[in-house]
């Protein structure tokens, strides 16, 4: 049929699009007209939010989603929260962006508060924009104020998707794109007690995770050495339980070859593991923490690069050349100023630590139940359960990096979740549980009963 304007009109098109729920309708929409990340393009099936409330996540259709993993592991307040939206809309109504060179009440706020609560003399913020531009300005801001080049990382780490960042990483992600990975980054092996690279047990070890370090800084030259990178705390790679030492040792080989140390507490960061940071919960302190997620709780992009003083007074007569055109964005800065005493009032962090434990023992009961939990690890409400096929060979349900061929079993577990009303973050032989930090007892205890539900399916392909 064509419109009185020439146009055409496909009128088997209109029916179709009319006849779709409202759910359906803006699912399509995405699926038409946008691209997924991560994923392949057909044969998706993402959740359509309308809107979402604390732990909880609702469609279009009303049906209602426990979000177990804080969307991306970053809306630690829970959602919703109107507090946010106001300050939002005042620094909105006052002014919406300046330049970097501008300075705002929120920004400096910010700073002043990340000053307060990062460990030692972590005084200093530069604002970027997520967690993998704070990743990628660390790596610059370690080479030049060191002079030095490489920077070591572990394997079994993600620290962002762009180039820099993603090849700091050892995530597969990045395989694709392997052409172009940056020059002078040296990976290390994990602390993966529960597949010890080198055979070893925790309580008898001698810490080969650290002494292969060690090896690796003397192959490379300590003189080329600028910085260790390691996460705060383990997240996507499977939540890695640190020795509790590690993060130790690793700080004393920085200070006895003059490494500069940087955390990457982008996912570990703001209260999600029972500590203001991961570096407290190890009882160190680094030369830069690189972080974002948490610091707005997801309800804007923002991310930060907190360093020492020793690092900015370096360049209180040198040049900083580092920078971002959205760089302390001050509509940014106003909502983390705003999540950052949502932590405090709401007493969040304490609730982490205190949900944490619960978790771990509820967790230890339903190993008893499930034969497929081959191993638990956590640290406040950053957690997931590792499902493989025998406990005694630990074959993983899948392995890292599986094909798709090999992901049969956790994609079941996975839309079984779903399916019991359940958003959570999946991967390979990985069920993580991260909710945000204001879930209660309760609300715990129906997530574990879906999950446990939804593993029945691993249990029926254990092998004995």
């Amino acid at each position: 049929m064509r419109h009185n304007d020439g146009a055409w009109i496909n009128l088997n098109a209109m029916a179709e699009t009319s006849s779709l729920s409202a759910t359906q309708q803006v699912i399509q929409d995405n699926l038409d007209y946008t691209l997924f990340s991560w994923s392949k393009q057909k044969g998706i099936a993402p959740i359509a939010v309308k809107h979402a409330e604390g732990v909880y996540l609702y469609d279009y259709d009303g049906n209602r989603y426990l979000d177990f993993s804080s969307g991306l592991i970053n809306v630690n307040i829970g959602h919703g929260n109107q507090r946010v939206t106001q300050a939002v809309m005042q620094q909105m109504q006052e002014v919406s962006y300046v330049t970097p060179g501008c300075v705002t009440q929120a920004r400096g706020e910010l700073g002043k508060k990340l000053a307060a609560i990062s460990p030692g003399n972590l005084n200093k913020t530069l604002f970027t924009t997520g967690g993998a531009e704070a990743i990628e300005n660390a790596i610059k801001l370690a080479r030049l104020y060191t002079g030095r080049s490489k920077i070591i990382a572990r394997y079994r780490a993600f620290h962002g998707a762009s180039y820099g960042a993603m090849t700091a990483g050892g995530d597969p992600r990045k395989l694709p794109h392997d052409a172009q990975q940056v020059p002078n980054i040296v990976h290390v092996e994990d602390p993966y007690c529960y597949r010890c690279p080198w055979g070893k047990e925790i309580t008898s070890c001698s810490r080969e995770c650290v002494s292969h370090i060690e090896r690796v800084i003397e192959f490379e030259g300590p003189e080329n050495v600028a910085a260790i990178l390691m996460e705060g705390e383990s997240g996507s790679s499977g939540c890695i339980k640190y020795p509790p030492d590690y993060l130790q040792k690793v700080r004393a080989l920085c200070d006895k070859y003059n490494i500069l140390l940087i955390a990457d507490e982008v996912m570990s960061g703001f209260g999600r593991t029972g500590k203001w940071f991961a570096c407290d919960v190890h009882g160190i302190v680094p030369d830069m923490i690189a972080t974002a997620k948490g610091i707005t709780a997801g309800y804007l992009p923002l991310g930060a690069l907190i360093v020492s003083d020793t690092i900015a007074s370096y360049f209180d007569d040198k040049v900083l050349w580092l920078g971002l055109t959205y760089s302390a964005h001050p509509v940014c800065c106003a909502a983390a100023v705003e999540v950052l005493q949502i932590y405090e009032d709401e007493q969040l962090i304490e609730n982490a630590a205190v949900m944490g434990a619960y978790i771990e023992q509820q967790v230890a009961l339903l190993q008893q139940q499930h034969p497929s939990i081959g191993d638990f690890r956590n640290t406040g409400l950053l957690g997931c359960i590792e499902l493989v096929k025998n406990r005694a060979t630990k074959a993983p349900m899948a392995r890292f990096n599986a094909p798709a061929s090999e992901m049969t079993v956790m994609n079941k577990v996975a839309a079984r979740l779903k399916q019991l009303g359940m958003y959570a973050f999946v991967r390979w032989n990985y069920v993580f549980i991260a909710p945000p930090l204001c879930i209660t007892k309760a609300q715990v205890d129906e997530g574990l009963a879906i999950i446990s539900e939804a593993i029945r399916i691993a249990d029926d392909a254990y092998e004995n």
